[in-house]
């Protein structure tokens, strides 16, 4: 049996359908029902690989943890990773297909409809509900010939829609009621309710508006969600990341994480940002570094150029002075490639260089491939000095995607083994640090929601600045992110009608 649907849209990025779509897959789950997730084209630069090392959106693998299942590419079939300003890479059911620009994936969009079909209906057979979540606006009215995401997407799946307006950033009538005015007659009877985002205050002045919005609309508005901080992973929420700089007086660690013009994967950091006091600063400008803890150079889905952002702007010359000083610097992915001496692109998958320097941080050197590395790992720490002292033998899971093979040399020293890939032995090593153990480099994305590590990590920098060690009970980062989506439950059940849900998922209302 087919499985019900319910499709969140919004009314323009950014207002919250992923958390919304999240939320919703986990009241279900709680209520007893097989709920997945589905978002037929996400275009993120935040990417997860899969068990059987396919790549996909993480706001999906948000929804799929919610809903209590393992995260499959079948959630999300189309991928673009913007890789400059006029053109994406195009991941199709979690392989690389090719780069293309905006013209040319518009054309080549009635050809993904089918696959798109074929991968939802697939989907929607093993479970009882499956949340459907839009992208952008429905009423982008330039886009509408071969939608595949919105009201498309809708039509494929013959799905209800919500809509979602974000009252934070104003004027969320008027983007509710413009929305829909700008929907074809046929798309606006898709639209069974609407929810607003993201109210600060006392509902109650709220509710003679909500009235009349109904009356104009002629659309329920079927809660409003107050504005809430919850530890979930939020593309949404990705501004309000990097202009938070935390409370001074609370700050005992402070890391900064440097501000890649193509950051990728900078869920990579949340379970630092919720380290009692730790504070995680995202830095462009030299301006703003500072004298921090530790220096982190995240993914990038461009190594090359975002290296010569970094050498252009003067950050690298003051992360190469404060590294002297004793500022610990660790590379995660494209950030581990730019600390070597060199990087080369012999297939000019990145840019027209074939050979750039890197900063000299590490003895290694990257070598680009053709082919893109995407696979789950198991590893373990096999050193035990600096930074990793008392680590060594912990255990680590996580992902890697990446283009480059990387060799390291004289006077870099080993310090994390992968052990396991995609479920099959293979050792080999995976991060290297240099003799001091000043600086630090790897492949592995998630390497901190190893909480066993990472409380570890974090202790060595409080060793390091006569602080005392933090103890206690650590809950893994699963349990954390268990609490929040049970959370964000109770907030949907408190502010929305799930009744009136329920009716419009059974074509009821």
């Amino acid at each position: 049996m087919k499985a019900k649907c319910l499709m969140i849209q919004g009314t323009a990025s950014s207002v919250g359908k992923s958390l919304i779509s999240a939320g919703l897959c986990r009241v279900f789950k709680q209520d007893g029902y097989s709920a997945a997730p589905f978002k037929s084209q996400n275009m993120a630069l935040n990417s997860f690989i899969t068990r059987e090392g396919k790549e996909m959106g993480r706001a999906q693998v948000v929804q799929a943890e919610a809903a209590g299942l393992e995260p499959r590419v079948e959630m999300n079939p189309i991928l673009l990773k913007p890789t400059t300003d006029k053109k994406s890479q195009v991941i199709i059911n979690g392989e690389v297909y090719k780069n293309m620009s905006a013209v040319e994936y518009h054309n080549f969009k009635p050809q993904l409809a089918e696959i798109v079909k074929e991968t939802y209906n697939k989907l929607a057979e093993k479970h009882d509900i499956v949340v459907i979540e839009g992208a952008g606006s429905p009423a982008e009215i330039n886009l509408r010939e071969n939608d595949i995401v919105n009201m498309g997407m809708a039509e494929i799946a013959d799905a209800p829609v919500i809509l979602v307006g974000d009252i934070d950033k104003g004027g969320v009538f008027a983007s509710l009621a413009g929305t829909l005015l700008l929907l074809t007659e046929e798309e606006r009877a898709r639209v069974k309710g609407v929810i607003i985002n993201k109210f600060r205050g006392d509902v109650e002045i709220l509710k003679p508006g909500l009235q009349m919005l109904e009356d104009i609309i002629k659309v329920p508005v079927l809660g409003v969600v107050p504005y809430t901080r919850l530890s979930i992973e939020d593309e949404d929420s990705l501004a309000e990341r990097f202009s938070n700089s935390g409370q001074d007086d609370e700050v005992e660690i402070d890391i900064v994480v440097i501000k890649l013009p193509h950051i990728s994967n900078f869920t990579d950091f949340i379970p630092l940002e919720n380290m009692p006091g730790v504070r995680v600063r995202y830095v462009e400008r030299r301006l703003d570094l500072g004298r921090p803890d530790m220096i982190i150079l995240p993914g990038t889905k461009n190594t090359i150029e975002d290296l010569m952002f970094v050498r252009n702007s003067g950050l690298e010359e003051d992360i190469i002075r404060l590294n002297r000083k004793g500022v610990v610097v660790f590379g995660i992915c494209g950030g581990y490639q730019m600390l070597g001496v060199e990087i080369e692109d012999p297939h000019q998958a990145e840019s027209n260089l074939l050979k750039v320097n890197g900063m000299g941080l590490l003895n290694i050197k990257t070598v680009f491939q053709a082919k893109k590395v995407t696979t789950q790992v198991e590893a373990f720490v096999s050193d035990n000095s600096g930074l990793i002292e008392g680590l060594e033998g912990k255990r680590l899971k996580g992902y890697e995607i990446h283009m480059g093979s990387t060799e390291y040399m004289k006077g870099c020293v080993p310090y994390l083994k992968i052990d396991k890939v995609l479920d099959s032995y293979a050792l080999k090593v995976d991060g290297v640090r240099n003799e001091n153990a000043s600086v630090l480099g790897t492949y592995i994305h998630g390497i901190f929601d190893n909480m066993e590590f990472t409380s570890g990590l974090i202790n060595n920098l409080r060793k390091k600045k006569g602080l005392e060690e933090v103890t206690g009970e650590k809950l893994s980062f699963k349990e954390f992110k268990e609490i929040q989506y049970n959370k964000l439950a109770d907030i949907l059940r408190d502010n929305l009608d799930m009744e009136k849900i329920y009716k419009i998922m059974n074509g009821e209302a």
